[in-house]
């Protein structure tokens, strides 16, 4: 069963550490923990975040190891 999301919008963020991955050029995306929620972002539109259960966000990083998105990323 999946946990009933939040909206980000109305979430108190202030508390939220963040932690930035950059690609250079200004790309860069933000990770943070709320409870048992992980928010995703743009660094470039801070207002704008994506919310994920933590079931989904580990399925999400295991994935990426697996090389199950690889192919996304090419031409």
């Amino acid at each position: 069963m999946t946990a009933d999301k939040p909206n980000p919008a109305e979430l108190d963020l202030t508390d939220v550490e963040w932690v930035t991955a950059s690609g250079g050029g200004g790309n860069c995306v933000e990770l943070g923990r709320k409870g048992d929620f992980i928010l995703v972002g743009d660094s470039k539109n801070p207002d704008d975040k994506l919310i994920y259960t933590l079931d989904e966000a580990r399925t999400w990083v295991q994935g990426a190891k697996d090389g199950v998105f690889d192919a996304l990323l090419c031409p």
